[in-house]
């Protein structure tokens, strides 16, 4: 299985990080997320400890500050919510800055914005040290339902190809002068979507009836068998490991 498309998280680079295997990486990636959404919301320093470890994974993996926090961008919709949340919960209020707050919508906040913005970061360093075909192989190989794997590899392979099919009909949608200025001009606009569709659809079946007569039946085939010694996964699983005596800790103390 292969899909050779490089994506723009990803930073190439030859750190011990990249050299993992994917599956490893995977793993140690979603451990971490569970333990650390495990952990109360009251153990303020506890997040701080999980900030430091990412910090330490990503100078190991020799990924910059700026390109991180540049990807961490994404939750802004998140910060947004996590803002709003003071202001509208009910319960106990309290004052901060002559506003009038909730208490729980403060800690609701925190929690939201702590365990989302670790959360982000740990997947903007996965996909940075991983490739998106060593993603997928990583998947296969944790024994994922090969269904799901399939349908990702294809998007992965065929999105560019429709995203470029989509450039080509906005290019001839202008050359004859069109200008999408308002509501009249939707019904062009759905057409067009709608003939997107079905090329894509005309093309599935193309690439469908191809991979059948090539002997095609329901299962890709696996060129590269990707395993992981002892040593390999006792270093992948190290982040997770540091972060779960982090999380026990927030707990007892």
């Amino acid at each position: 299985m292969g899909a050779g498309h490089a994506h723009r998280l990803y930073r190439s680079g030859s750190s011990p990080v990249h050299a993992l295997p994917p599956h490893t990486k995977l793993a140690a990636t979603f451990a971490f997320v569970v333990v650390m959404v495990s952990t109360p919301r009251e153990a303020m320093w506890a997040f701080g400890a999980y900030a430091v470890l990412l910090g330490v994974v990503a100078a190991v993996a020799r990924v910059p500050a700026g390109f991180l926090l540049k990807r961490l961008l994404i939750e802004v919709p998140f910060v947004a919510f996590a803002v709003l949340l003071p202001f509208v919960a009910e319960g106990e209020r309290t004052e901060v800055l002559g506003m009038s707050l909730s208490v729980s919508g403060l800690w609701g906040a925190w929690n939201v914005l702590a365990k989302g913005t670790l959360g982000v970061a740990a997947s903007v360093l996965l996909a940075s040290t991983t490739e998106l075909r060593e993603l997928l192989l990583g998947l296969q190989r944790l024994k994922l339902p090969p269904l799901l794997v399939q349908i990702a590899s294809f998007m992965i392979r065929y999105g560019d190809l429709i995203t470029d099919e989509m450039r080509r009909m906005r290019i001839a949608r202008e050359s004859r002068g069109f200008e999408a200025r308002g509501v009249r001009h939707w019904g062009v606009l759905a057409k067009s979507a709608g003939a997107l569709f079905i090329r894509s659809y005309e093309r599935g079946e193309r690439v469908h009836l191809a991979m059948v007569s090539r002997g095609y039946a329901g299962v890709m085939p696996v060129i590269d068998e990707v395993t992981a010694s002892r040593a390999q996964w006792s270093y992948a699983l190290a982040l997770p490991g540091a972060a779960l005596v982090v999380c026990l800790l927030g707990w007892v103390l």
